[in-house]
């Protein structure tokens, strides 16, 4: 981001709407707007007023609402020019163009929210969860945007470092008076402390799983043998005829994947081929692909027809996860004898019996309800992860010189790295390729 420049953007979806809205952002984001005007009245702060930009001839593009936000009280801290326009494909471009001739250029994606960081308006988690609450496509999921955007996991992680840093202050204490002997009880308050904190780390990496479900669904795998009434199942949680049904057995040769919510719990539904002896080459195939994604999954579901006898209608061989559920299908058909399967679930996907209980024991399983949630919507990304793994590590390195009586220096190098780790998940310290890697997902004029 090149200081001093004005970018512009357009901050609604492309297509055609009712209206599109243009940000301006930058120390000449009214002087821009002003000039695409053709006028020198200035802009009330926070008040919407009519104006005509016009092309450089001094034609008219468009009558535009224009709203400015006095620097630092804005989205980005600098001064931000909002211009909302008719929604058409081409006076929207029109008039952005004209905007960008007048002193502004194009923003690189992300590159509002960057700026907001950078200015102190937002912490780094904070600037992840816009686009976590733009992605959001389930209740829960939405509440773990707002949470971190209004900074849950940054608090957390400063409260971290403040009491690491006390504990590092403490440690150095006794590096500076080298001639005085490590107090057993000072040591033990130390180890306390790290302890307390590492504690504190391990609970928010235990969220690591459930905000990659949040955030991307819970990867659900049908599988079963031919006929078995996988695709209907599929099609029947999602309302409509997504996967081909047939009674000719090996239908499905590939994998079918699918997102829906199943009481405000994201699914990644994965349809795969039958398991039997394949018939060919591409069905065998689609049959090792099965068993990968079996392999992979976070839930699987194991549809079988309860029809037919247990030995002729349950796949062999198939993996194990730490969440799957055996669904009897065909209930309507009636059950054959010696289906005895602790917590299976009776469904039939052609009159609609048993898919509320199918829904409610994925709820279940997901462990995302309100129960299992707490309090705070606190759910780590895949960066927090990495940074907080990274700060555990440490601390535990800390933890055993202690214990094992090394030169405090070691200790408080250790230390010292925690403090840089937890730093990085709020973007505390120098976190340049960090923030590249981070707003080049962002979409342009966010």
């Amino acid at each position: 981001m090149a200081a001093g420049e004005t970018i512009a953007a357009l901050a609604t979806a492309g297509g055609t709407g009712a209206v599109a809205l243009i940000r301006v952002s930058g120390p000449d984001a009214g002087a821009v707007v002003s000039k695409a005007c053709d006028e020198d009245r200035p802009f009330p702060d926070r008040r919407a007023v009519l104006r005509t930009i016009r092309t450089a001839d001094g034609g008219v593009l468009d009558q535009v609402l224009v709203t400015r936000f006095e620097a630092p009280r804005s989205y980005t801290g600098e001064e931000v020019v909002e211009v909302a326009t008719h929604g058409g494909r081409l006076v929207t471009r029109r008039v952005l163009e004209r905007l960008l001739e007048c002193g502004s250029r194009s923003a690189a994606p992300g590159e509002f929210t960057e700026r907001a960081f950078l200015n102190g308006k937002l912490d780094l988690t904070q600037a992840e969860a816009v686009m976590d609450l733009i992605s959001a496509q389930s209740d829960l999921a939405l509440r773990a945007a707002h949470e971190q955007l209004e900074g849950g996991i940054g608090r957390r992680t400063d409260e971290l470092r403040q009491d690491l840093i006390g504990t590092v202050a403490q440690l150095e204490a006794w590096i500076d008076f080298p001639e005085e002997d490590i107090d057993p009880e000072t040591g033990e308050a130390l180890v306390a402390r790290i302890r307390a904190v590492r504690e504190q780390v391990g609970a928010l990496l235990s969220t690591a799983d459930q905000g990659r479900i949040l955030r991307e669904g819970l990867r659900t795998v049908i599988c079963g043998r031919p006929n078995a009434g996988k695709s209907s199942l599929m099609n029947a949680l999602l309302g409509s005829d997504r996967a081909i049904v047939s009674e000719t057995a090996g239908t499905t040769r590939d994998t079918i994947e699918e997102l829906l919510v199943v009481d405000g719990v994201p699914l990644r539904m994965i349809d795969t081929a039958g398991l039997r002896a394949a018939g060919d080459v591409i069905e065998e195939e689609g049959i090792r692909r099965t068993m990968k994604e079996a392999g992979r999954a976070d839930l699987l579901l194991i549809v079988v027809d309860g029809s037919l006898p247990p030995a002729e209608a349950m796949p062999a061989d198939l993996p194990s996860v730490s969440r799957s559920i055996v669904i009897l299908n065909k209930a309507d058909l009636g059950e054959a004898a010696g289906w005895d399967v602790p917590d299976a679930v009776r469904v039939s996907c052609t009159d609609g019996r048993g898919l509320e209980d199918l829904r409610h024991r994925i709820r279940e399983l997901a462990d995302l309800g309100e129960a299992d949630w707490g309090e705070h919507s606190v759910a780590i990304n895949a960066r927090h992860r990495d940074c907080l793994t990274r700060t555990a590590a440490s601390l535990d390195a800390a933890e055993g010189a202690l214990l094992e009586g090394a030169d405090p220096e070691i200790t408080a190098l250790s230390l010292r790295e925690s403090l840089d780790y937890l730093g990085e998940v709020a973007g505390r310290v120098d976190t340049e390729e960090i923030l590249g890697s981070i707003f080049s997902q962002f979409c342009i004029g966010k």
